[in-house]
């Protein structure tokens, strides 16, 4: 194929060409579809080009399924770990939407069938279904706005460590168990000496105090400390 830029007529010929290899009769642009693939009395083969994944590739996709099952996309192969990332990826969301994908490699003209059309079947993992409801039932009140930025989000675990910020806040440098007894933080122990925000040292065997990051979150976090005043359950 000549240099340049690529367009979605460079993919034509040889997805064309396996699928005549497969039997089938095939002609480009038919009503809306970039391709149609015809067999004996078979489902319609349709499938849509494009010089990269867009949302657009999929949207044309979907609606072609209004008309056969047997909807493939097909983009040219890429390079390098951006494509492959890209690659698994889409393959996920094509398997999802019941879609095959085929890419092309343009320079000698290899075509990859990556996955079939297919009724989607979802499988649940029931382990990270008991780690969202978990988190769910530990997280105290509702203090994150759906789609905020995960760096600042309040997790049950933080709001945990905050529970053991406000007690050595209160008491200054406290054993691990006490903090514990006191926050009904069962682990405080252990989420001290991980330390996983800076905010806590231990200063003797068993005994933690506040760093000067601890100290700033007591500002940063007042708002969520006072509301985790009371003792969790």
């Amino acid at each position: 194929m000549a240099s340049g830029k690529i367009r979605e007529t460079d993919l034509y010929a040889p997805v064309k060409r396996l699928l005549e290899g497969q039997g089938y009769e095939v002609k480009g642009e038919i009503g809306a579809a970039d391709i149609v693939a015809v067999r004996g009395a078979e489902d319609p083969v349709i499938v849509e080009l494009k010089t990269g994944f867009s949302l657009a590739l999929f949207h044309q996709a979907v609606e072609r399924q209004a008309v056969s099952d047997t909807v493939y996309v097909a983009v040219p192969r890429g390079a390098g770990r951006p494509f492959l990332k890209s690659l698994k990826l889409n393959r996920t969301l094509c398997r999802r939407l019941g879609l095959g994908l085929i890419t092309v490699r343009l320079k000698d003209g290899l075509v990859e069938i990556h996955i079939d059309p297919a009724p989607y079947r979802p499988r649940q993992s029931s382990r990270k279904k008991v780690r969202l409801l978990r988190e769910f039932a530990r997280r105290v009140g509702d203090p994150n706005d759906g789609g905020a930025t995960r760096r600042k989000l309040m997790t049950a675990y933080r709001q945990d460590a905050l529970r053991c910020v406000r007690i050595l806040m209160e008491n200054g440098p406290t054993k691990a168990a006490d903090v514990a007894r006191a926050s009904r933080v069962d682990k405080a122990r252990r989420l001290m000496a991980d330390d996983h925000y800076g905010w806590f040292e231990r200063i003797r065997t068993g005994i933690y105090t506040l760093t000067p990051k601890g100290r700033e979150a007591i500002i940063a976090y007042s708002e969520e400390i006072d509301k985790l005043s009371e003792p969790a359950p």
